[in-house]
Formats: structure tokens, C-alpha cells, sequence
């Protein structure tokens, strides 16, 4: 079953934490120094922030699945549409190790689609000792057809 993803780049973490935990009537599930997920079921959505340096606002889309098979089907809906994606395999972002596939929709939105495979102890994946505070997940944007251009990509992922 999937499950539809929402990242929000905020200004202030705190102050979205307290609005969102009271709209969904509950707490995250992860609390970092920078970033925020909450794993609903009703509506059944993975809902991130963090603060990143993106620009406040919609920071990218998705689906989550609950296998790589899952994941791999929606890739195969994906190239019917003649979209290019881009593969990631065991990559590790957002406090997570993940495979996945990117997309720019016609808006120049991106779009994840991925399987969770684990967590990992940073946001951008790298030990604590070295994390940074660049951003990670979001692809280069690419074209989804030359009259459409795309927006440029923030920091990223959940």
C-alpha cells in the first residue's frame, strides 16, 4: 500500500511543529534539530519538514511504498508517461536509507517515489562527525518538455 508524501521547507521549526502536531492531533514520529516527520494513517500521508536553507514552501512530492517491487511498478506507470527518472539505489538522506526514483512533473515539481529501507543517524546521510547542513534528495530538475521550464530545486527529502 502506498502512501503519499509531502515535504515542507520551513523557516522555523519549532513554531511548524506546534501547528502541524496540533492540525494532525499528533506529535512527529521523528524530531531532529532540523527536521520533522509525521507518519499519518488517517489520511495516510508521510509528512516532512525541515530547515534546510530551501525556500519556505512545497520542497517536493511523492509516494512511499511498502516494497522495491512496489516501487518498481510505479516506475514502469512512470516511463508509459515518457518521463525520465532518475535512479537512486541505498541512497542516505533525510534520516533515511532508501531506494528511489525522481521526476519532474509538467510544473517542474519534483516527485519521489521510494521504499524506506532503513534509518541512518543524519540528514544527509553522512556520519555524525561529518554531517553537513547541505542539502541532500532533491535531483537537478529536468525538463519535461522545452516549453516548460523547470524550477529550480531547494534542499530536500523524507
Amino acid at each position: 500500500m502506498k502512501r503519499f508524501h509531502v515535504h515542507v521547507s520551513v523557516p522555523d521549526l519549532n513554531q511548524s511543529i506546534r501547528f502541524y502536531s496540533t492540525l494532525f492531533g499528533s506529535a512527529p514520529a521523528v524530531v531532529k534539530d532540523d527536521y520533522a516527520k509525521w507518519m499519518l494513517e488517517d489520511p495516510r500521508v508521510n509528512f516532512a519538514i525541515s530547515q534546510r536553507g530551501g525556500v519556505p514552501g512545497v520542497n517536493h512530492l511523492g509516494l512511499q511504498t511498502d516494497s522495491d517491487e512496489e516501487l518498481e511498478l510505479l516506475h514502469g506507470q512512470l516511463e508509459q508517461a515518457d518521463v525520465a527518472a532518475q535512479a537512486e539505489q541505498n541512497i542516505r538522506c533525510c534520516y533515511a536509507r532508501s531506494n528511489k526514483y525522481w521526476v519532474t512533473d509538467p510544473t517542474g515539481i519534483a516527485w519521489e517515489t521510494f521504499h524506506t529501507l532503513g534509518s541512518v543517524p543524519t540528514f544527509d546521510g553522512t556520519e555524525p562527525q561529518q554531517a553537513g547542513t547541505g542539502a541532500c534528495c532533491t535531483p537537478a530538475p529536468t525538463p519535461v518538455s522545452p516549453e516548460i521550464p523547470v524550477k529550480a530545486a531547494t534542499s530536500c527529502c523524507g
